[in-house]
């Protein structure tokens, strides 16, 4: 057992640090800029899109651009309704990690890390915060070669061949799981990272693993539950809103997972790349198709959620 939990979760928390490394230094050198892009450029739906999914992009990270949002609207500087098309930006944007790590520049991983950490000690803030997020960079790919290290034993475990292995497992444990260890994680990316290295191993089918992607992105609305605490009525609108856009996704996505495995499953015969492709579709058509509503859904969620 110790050989299946220890190289798991020393990949895990490379991934995670490096994440975090890498979000650092992507914040450096964004700055303040991120809070004036968010309240000059979301004056309509669309707009608001665009620019999470831009800012999401940058700074490799959905919950960190929604806690953001959040702040923004308990502070009045965002209304809610400028609020609802970042966040569906930030499900495209999130996608954005997901194609880097299908890529698979592992040779790449540990020069950039050495790279990365050699220029830490320059003087220059730029030059730093570049080195900073080159290092978490190298180590994302380095934890990602660990946990899939770790993967192939993990399918000879009971629980695992039960809940997921299985021919005649729901995809409904794919989606619980995959929400719960993306909100322990607090990073749908790993999760998605650690799915993809299962594919690659051949220990899941395209479906379950598909049907744990859909879940981490239900998962992932725990961080913006979390900084609405104690907020006002905006900041409270803006986290529920995300649930229930996630959420809703899912259930559309749901009855279709194995159609839609074998569309993902044309567009490329890399199992990496088809985890990726499906993240990518799933969240691009369930935000273009809540996009025309985002007033009305704006209304709503004002009418039902108080202060």
């Amino acid at each position: 057992m110790a050989t299946l939990v220890f190289p798991l979760l020393a990949g895990f928390g490379l991934f995670l640090g490096g994440m975090h490394f890498m979000r650092l230094g992507l914040f450096a050198l964004a700055g303040d800029s991120l809070h004036r892009w968010l309240v000059r450029f979301t004056k309509t739906p669309m707009r608001g899109m665009i620019t999470g999914t831009l800012v999401t992009m940058l700074v490799q990270s959905s919950s960190a651009v929604s806690v953001v949002t959040i702040g923004l609207a308990n502070a009045r500087l965002l209304s809610f309704p400028q609020t609802v098309g970042i966040i569906l930006g930030t499900n495209i944007g999130t996608t954005f990690t997901t194609q880097l790590i299908a890529l698979n520049p592992q040779k790449l991983a540990l020069p950039m890390f050495l790279i990365g950490c050699s220029v830490l000690w320059l003087r220059s803030q730029v030059v730093r915060a570049i080195g900073m997020s080159m290092s978490g960079f190298g180590c994302v790919f380095l934890g990602i070669q660990m946990m899939q290290v770790a993967a192939e034993p993990l399918q000879h475990t009971p629980f695992f061949l039960s809940a997921l292995a299985r021919p005649d497992s729901h995809y409904f444990n794919g989606i619980f799981l995959g929400a719960v260890f993306t909100a322990l994680l607090h990073s749908s990316s790993a999760v998605t990272a650690m799915t993809m290295g299962f594919m690659k191993e051949k220990i899941l089918s395209l479906g379950m693993g598909i049907a744990i992607v859909l879940g981490s992105n239900v998962g992932t609305c725990i961080t913006a539950i979390m900084a609405a605490v104690g907020g006002n009525a905006a900041a409270k609108q803006v986290a529920w809103v995300h649930v229930m856009l996630n959420v809703a996704g899912v259930l559309v996505f749901f009855p279709f997972i194995q159609p839609f495995a074998v569309l993902v499953s044309w567009l490329t015969g890399d199992p990496a790349l088809q985890i990726a492709h499906a993240q990518t579709l799933f969240n691009v058509i369930s935000s273009l198709l809540a996009l025309p509503f985002a007033h009305a859904i704006a209304r709503m969620a004002q009418h039902y959620i108080k202060g």
